[in-house]
């Protein structure tokens, strides 16, 4: 049985979509354009400066993307850029996470069907000591403090990594390495849950059990390095 659950942040437990979502009103027509404009940056600055062999914390990498994004899109005002960045660390959780995650800590741990069900509601911290939550984020540490801390979800999780100890961005194998060395684990000990399908490569590559969370039906890509799962939620793991 799998006993170490290693999720991706940004787009898995937390709608990196939320943060435009939240304001959405004061943006404009544009809204959801601006969201993808973000997000795609940030994503392509993270692997550009992997290739070319410099770090920079992605918080940085997040605000050069909003930056070209506002850029792109002069129907959107400028000045909300204070309120985009504080929202993004802020990001809303996917609202089945918190149950999930405590339903796992839970499980095997003799529990009845009702304990689980309340420790999943009280967020409770008692991890069954076969069963571990992590996560492997691109984030910089602060900026996963943050994040985590406004979702209320470090106390469902042993431990948040950030690819920083690493200096380099997913999907370089030493972003994957630093989760085998942090638990003292095999990569096919690890299960490890993303919504990127890219992410899944790089896991599946790595050795891990890879599950590709498909929230929005996308066909399949990067077919040398499959999945053992797809799901369309959390709540299918």
């Amino acid at each position: 049985m799998t006993t170490l659950y290693v999720f991706d942040a940004y787009g898995t437990l937390l709608d990196v979509n939320s943060a435009v979502a939240q304001h959405a009103t004061a943006v404009g027509a544009d809204a959801a354009r601006l969201s993808e404009l973000w997000r795609a940056k940030q994503l392509e600055y993270s692997w550009v400066y992997s290739l070319i062999g410099r770090y920079e914390p992605f918080w940085l990498l997040t605000e050069r993307a909003l930056d070209h994004a506002l850029a792109r899109l002069p129907s959107v005002d400028v000045a909300l850029k204070p309120r985009l960045l504080d929202a993004y660390r802020n990001l809303v959780a996917y609202p089945e996470v918190a149950e999930v995650l405590g339903t796992l800590r839970a499980r095997c741990a003799g529990r009845t069907d009702a304990a689980v069900d309340a420790a999943a509601d009280a967020g409770s911290a008692q991890a069954n000591s076969n069963v571990r939550t992590a996560v492997l984020s691109n984030g910089n540490s602060s900026m996963l403090d943050a994040a985590f801390s406004s979702a209320d979800l470090l106390p469902l999780l042993d431990r948040v990594i950030s690819v920083e100890a690493a200096g380099v961005f997913k999907t370089s194998p030493k972003t994957y390495a630093l989760v085998t060395e942090a638990f003292n684990v095999s990569p096919s000990e690890v299960t490890f849950v993303s919504s990127n399908r890219w992410d899944v490569a790089g896991a599946s590559a790595f050795g891990f059990r890879a599950i590709w969370v498909n929230r929005a039906g996308l066909p399949d890509e990067y077919l040398d390095f499959p999945p053992v799962e797809t799901v369309r939620d959390l709540r299918e793991i």
